[in-house]
C-alpha cells in the first residue's frame, strides 16, 4: 500500500517544491537584481516544464483550467476596477490607440504568418492570441516596481482593452471552428453569445459584490475571501454557460468602477490572495508552455509572430498618439509595456486544442507565450524605468 500512496502523492510533492522554489527565486530576483518577481516565477516554471512537469497538464482541463481562469479573473477584475470609463469621454484617443494597435496586430500576424508558411486556418487564431497584451503580468510588474504615472496608467488601460477584444473574438472563433458553416449570421452569433453571457454574468457579479461592499468592511480579510469566492463561482458559471470567465470578471470590475469611482480600499485585502494566485498562475503557464517542442518551422513562426506583434503594436499606438496628450517618448515606452504574453494568451489557446489544426496553433502559441512571458516582463520593466515612473531601488527590501 505504501508504493501506490507515494506514487499518487508525487505530483503534489513536486508542485509544492516547485512553488516554494519559485517564491524564493522571485524574492531573490527583486531583492538582489531589482527585477520583478514574476521573472523568477516564470524561470522556475520554465525549468520545471523542460523537465516534463507541465506536459501531463496539457491540454488544460478540469481543476487546473479552473485555477488558471480564476487567477486571470481575479487580476482582470482588479484591472477593470481601475478603468474609469468616464476618462474616455475626455480623452477618446485612448480608445483610438486601443483599436488601432489591436487591429493592426491581428492583421500583421495573420498575413505575416501565412507568408512564412502557416495556414490561414491557424494564422487567424494566432492573430487573435497575439492581439491580447497581458494585464495580468503587467499588473505584477507595476506592483513590484511600484510604478505610477501616465505611461503606467495608459499601458494598463490599453493592455486591458486589447485583452477585452481578444477574449470576445477568440472565444467566438473557437466556436466557429468547432462548427464551421458558410454564413455571416453563423459567424456573428458566437460573438453575440459570448458578449451576452459574459455581460449577464458580469452584472450578477457586480450586484453581489456591490451588496457585499455595502454591508462588510472593505478592509476586512473576510471581505476579500467573499469576493474571491464570488469571482470563482461566476467564473465557473460563465464558462459553463458559453461565455468567457475572464471577460465577465473584467466587465464586472469596469461596471463597479463606473458606479463607485472612488478608490477601492478592498484591493489591499485582496492583494495577498491575488499575489499568491498570480505566482501559481505564472509558474503554471511557464511550465505548460515550456514543454512544447521547438522543431521544424516552429522557431521561424515564433520569431515572425513576436516581431510582427511588437512592430504592429508600436505603430498602432504611435498612430493614435496624435491628440492623446502624451509625449512621443511616452508613446514608445507604452508600446514596450505591451510586449508581455502570459496567462490570458494560454487560456485563449486552450479551446483551439480540441479542433482540427489545434496542434499547429498550440505548437506556435506555447513557445511564443514562454518567450514573451520572460522577455516581455523585462521589456515592461525597462520601459517603466526609462519613463521615470518605476520607484523601486536595486537591493531595497520590498514587503508588498
Amino acid at each position: 500500500m505504501t508504493e501506490p500512496l507515494a506514487a499518487s502523492h508525487l505530483p503534489a510533492i513536486q508542485w509544492s517544491l516547485v512553488l516554494a522554489l519559485a517564491a524564493l527565486v522571485g524574492y531573490a530576483c527583486q531583492r538582489q537584481l531589482g527585477l520583478p518577481r514574476v521573472l523568477g516565477y516564470a524561470a522556475v516554471g520554465s525549468i520545471a516544464g523542460f523537465f516534463g512537469l507541465g506536459a501531463a497538464l496539457w491540454p488544460l482541463h478540469g481543476p487546473v483550467l479552473l485555477l488558471l481562469e480564476l487567477g486571470i479573473a481575479v487580476v482582470l477584475f482588479e484591472c477593470g476596477a481601475r478603468i474609469n470609463v468616464r476618462w474616455f469621454v475626455h480623452n477618446p484617443m485612448v480608445l483610438v490607440q486601443s483599436v488601432l494597435e489591436a487591429s493592426l496586430t491581428y492583421a500583421a500576424v495573420f498575413y505575416g504568418l501565412q507568408a512564412v508558411g502557416v495556414e490561414a486556418r491557424s494564422a487567424g487564431p494566432l492573430g487573435l492570441i497575439a492581439m491580447a497584451a497581458s494585464p495580468v503580468l503587467l499588473s505584477r510588474v507595476i506592483a513590484d516596481t511600484r510604478a505610477a504615472g501616465a505611461v503606467t496608467d495608459r499601458a494598463l488601460t490599453l493592455s486591458t482593452l486589447s485583452t477585452l477584444y481578444a477574449l470576445v473574438l477568440s472565444a467566438a472563433k473557437a466556436q466557429i471552428f468547432a462548427n464551421p458553416q458558410e454564413s455571416l449570421w453563423h459567424d456573428i452569433t458566437p460573438v453575440l453569445q459570448v458578449l451576452l453571457v459574459s455581460a449577464v454574468v458580469a452584472g450578477v457579479l457586480f450586484a453581489l459584490i456591490h451588496a457585499v461592499l455595502r454591508w462588510m468592511s472593505p478592509l476586512s480579510q473576510n471581505t476579500a475571501i467573499v469576493l474571491l469566492a464570488l469571482i470563482a463561482a461566476t467564473a465557473a458559471s460563465a464558462s459553463g454557460l458559453g461565455g468567457s470567465a475572464p471577460l465577465a470578471a473584467l466587465l464586472a470590475g469596469m461596471v463597479l468602477k463606473f458606479f463607485r469611482p472612488q478608490p477601492l480600499p478592498w484591493t489591499q485585502a485582496l492583494g495577498s490572495i491575488s499575489a499568491l494566485l498570480g505566482m501559481v498562475v505564472f509558474v503554471l503557464v511557464a511550465a505548460v508552455a515550456a514543454h512544447a517542442p521547438w522543431t521544424g518551422s516552429i522557431p521561424l513562426a515564433v520569431l515572425a509572430l513576436v516581431g510582427l506583434r511588437l512592430v504592429a503594436k508600436t505603430v498602432g499606438i504611435g498612430l493614435g498618439h496624435w491628440g492623446s496628450h502624451t509625449h512621443w517618448r511616452q508613446t514608445l515606452w507604452t508600446a514596450c509595456t505591451m510586449a508581455p504574453l502570459s496567462a490570458v494568451a494560454l487560456a485563449m489557446t486552450v479551446p483551439f486544442t480540441t479542433i482540427s489544426g489545434g496542434e499547429t496553433i498550440a505548437g506556435i502559441a506555447l513557445p511564443t507565450i514562454l518567450l514573451m512571458e520572460l522577455l516581455g516582463a523585462m521589456a515592461a520593466t525597462w520601459a517603466l524605468r526609462r519613463a521615470g515612473e518605476a520607484r523601486d531601488t536595486l537591493g531595497v527590501r520590498h514587503d508588498a
